[in-house]
């Protein structure tokens, strides 16, 4: 029964012009959004590849030049382009591609690509996540919203019954014939994702492991979905009725609970403005991060110590130059008030994912979403985490250049340069994304929600579809 279920579903889905037609459609937008964001992708890394390699070159070639005054010259870290990305962009478009580093001052990620787009982006891109999360739930909703409904209205359920049909064998039928286009859509996506991938000249952090990955994950989602879908049909009796329950799931859980979710996060736990994170800062530099410990003060305190230590009557005295010394300690003493400040930061993108996470018992769109950014490493924490590698190569490349200005002159003695190979000993800036273990390790939670969320509207599914 299952096999005859599943072969008359398919023929009526092929019978049926609009939804041959929807099907098409989707195909096509899914073709030309990967073509353009994988022309996209090998665009940016090469402008990355360009970028890296000028920036190296003209750090390099600085001549000679006093070590503060390098330090202030200072260089960029630019973000590699995850391969992923071509599926889901996530935050890339607005977090920013590059870091200045400099001396006395952590900067924030610059050059975002929304930066530099017109009125026109707010009508959205067509990209391959917005299809994979939007669209193909919305293509279910138009295939299997009068998968039951259609059986009263023509009179075939009670033929079915007396026959002797069994409901869950009907159920299993209708559900395998509304996954398969489906399945072959997203199937066909994915695959031609990782040939595109696994083809380029440098694919970077690409890994079929990882690609299969996302790929499940948006099969468990489109399974929440179908099964949602299957549920109001064989509650309600009419197929105009089902239509509007079904679309109005859908609004709700890839529009509705996401905004609101949003709206309620930001409210509860909001960040500082730019003007108030940079003011806070200032404080801290000026007045210490107990509020009553100025680095002036600190540093008058260094300086006895210093002296003390190497029993001496004159700052000259010292084996080296103090002045660099002191912009060494100095310098140890901002990047504490910075890490105090982007900590806040952090906390604060904790707590409102512990906001989505307890709303997402409203809507799967909403682990899926952070699922998809996260294996794809297109989410905050890799952005944060590129962040804090590219603040730990500023602080240690301004304790080399501090130290070699220290060691190689003395108290008050700025006229110090340092020959034309000292900036090559600095190794280039690298950052290694988090492996795949190490991702779900931290999204074990959205995991859990989108697990229960699958047994559940099955559990549910087979659970109403008893009474038919």
């Amino acid at each position: 029964m299952i096999k005859k279920t599943f072969v008359k579903e398919i023929k009526q889905l092929t019978r049926d012009g609009r939804v041959a037609t929807a099907f098409f459609i989707v195909l096509g937008l899914l073709a030309m959004a990967i073509w353009i964001s994988s022309e996209k992708y090998s665009s940016i890394n090469q402008e990355y590849r360009d970028a890296k390699s000028a920036e190296r070159a003209i750090w390099d070639n600085q001549g000679e030049k006093n070590p503060h005054s390098a330090a202030h010259y200072g260089t960029y870290a630019f973000k590699p382009k995850y391969p992923l990305s071509l599926l889901d962009q996530g935050i890339d478009k607005y977090a920013g591609t590059s870091i200045f580093l400099e001396a006395h001052k952590r900067n924030e990620a610059q050059f975002s690509m929304a930066a530099d787009q017109t009125g026109l982006a707010r009508f959205g891109d067509l990209t391959p996540d917005f299809i994979l999360l939007f669209i193909i739930p919305l293509l279910i909703v138009l295939l299997g919203y009068n998968s039951f409904t259609k059986e009263h209205e023509m009179g075939t359920l009670a033929l079915l019954k007396s026959q002797g049909t069994s409901a869950q064998k009907l159920t299993l039928g209708k559900w395998l014939a509304l996954m398969s286009p489906i399945f072959l859509i997203t199937t066909v996506l994915f695959l031609i994702a990782g040939t595109i991938l696994s083809n380029l000249d440098d694919f970077g952090a690409f890994s079929w492991g990882s690609l299969g990955m996302l790929y499940l994950v948006f099969l468990s989602y489109y399974a929440i979905f179908i099964n949602l879908v299957l549920i109001t049909s064989s509650i309600v009796k009419k197929s105009g009725i089902s239509l509007v329950l079904s679309l109005s799931i859908w609004i709700t859980a890839s529009l509705l609970v996401p905004k609101i979710s949003s709206n309620i996060a930001e409210t509860q736990y909001p960040y500082p403005t730019r003007q108030e994170f940079a003011a806070n800062v200032l404080k801290d530099k000026l007045e210490g991060l107990d509020g009553h410990d100025p680095w002036s003060k600190q540093s008058k305190q260094l300086e006895k110590q210093v002296l003390e230590e190497y029993e001496v009557d004159s700052l000259h005295q010292l084996p080296f130059n103090f002045d660099a010394y002191r912009m060494q300690k100095g310098e140890e003493h901002e990047a504490e008030v910075y890490f105090k400040h982007y900590k806040y930061l952090k906390n604060q993108f904790i707590e409102q994912s512990k906001v989505y996470r307890g709303l997402a018992a409203f809507s799967p769109f909403l682990p899926t979403r952070f699922l998809s950014m996260a294996i794809a490493k297109t989410d905050y924490t890799t952005h944060w985490n590129f962040a804090d590698a590219a603040e730990d190569y500023r602080i240690k490349t301004q304790a080399f250049l501090n130290n070699n200005f220290a060691q190689n002159s003395s108290y008050g003695d700025w006229s110090y340069r340092a020959d034309a190979d000292t900036w090559k000993k600095i190794p280039q800036f690298e950052y290694e994304p988090s492996q795949l273990g190490e991702i779900l390790s931290h999204n074990v939670s959205n995991l859990l929600i989108i697990s229960v969320w699958l047994l559940a509207s099955f559990s549910f599914l087979f659970i109403t579809t008893k009474k038919i």
